[in-house]
């Protein structure tokens, strides 16, 4: 198998983080290029909250959430990322599962490695874990919450 490209989507929540140590150790194994990434919820497509959000609103929101975002990925290759020959960092605004596949292929991505749930999962098996390992074209590593390699 040939690895040149590791996908390791985050929520910024330590469930997600525990997928860094696997891909620390692939990339290390395969030198490949880490592409991290970070999707902002789409608040537009959500019922209104305490009334109706102008567009420009929405849009300020949006643009906050990605400057954080941004430092936060920073902030997690510069920490845990240093040995990667190449780490790139995204962020995208949508439905989680459907932006980590569009990244699947507008990357050519060969691996992706993820918890098998987020900061929102209640059960063993995320809802946009389990929609990426159904429907993505390349094989997706998936580390159990709770599981730590010694």
């Amino acid at each position: 198998m040939e690895v040149k490209k590791i996908l390791w989507p985050t929520d910024f929540s330590s469930n997600a983080e525990a997928a860094q140590p696997y891909v620390e150790s692939l990339s290390d194994l395969y030198q490949t290029e880490v592409h991290v990434l970070y999707v902002i919820p789409e608040l537009a497509d959500h019922e209104p909250w305490y009334g109706i959000f102008e567009k420009s609103h929405i849009d300020r929101i949006h643009e906050w959430e990605e400057e954080n975002a941004k430092q936060r990925l920073d902030e997690i290759c510069k920490n845990y990322l240093q040995g990667c020959p190449l780490y790139i960092k995204h962020t995208a605004i949508g439905n989680p599962a459907e932006e980590i596949l569009k990244m699947i292929e507008k990357e050519e991505i060969d691996l992706v490695v993820m918890a098998s749930h987020g900061k929102q999962g209640n059960f063993d098996f995320g809802n946009v874990t389990e929609k990426v390992v159904k429907n993505s074209p390349k094989p997706v590593v998936t580390i159990p919450i709770g599981y730590r390699e010694s």
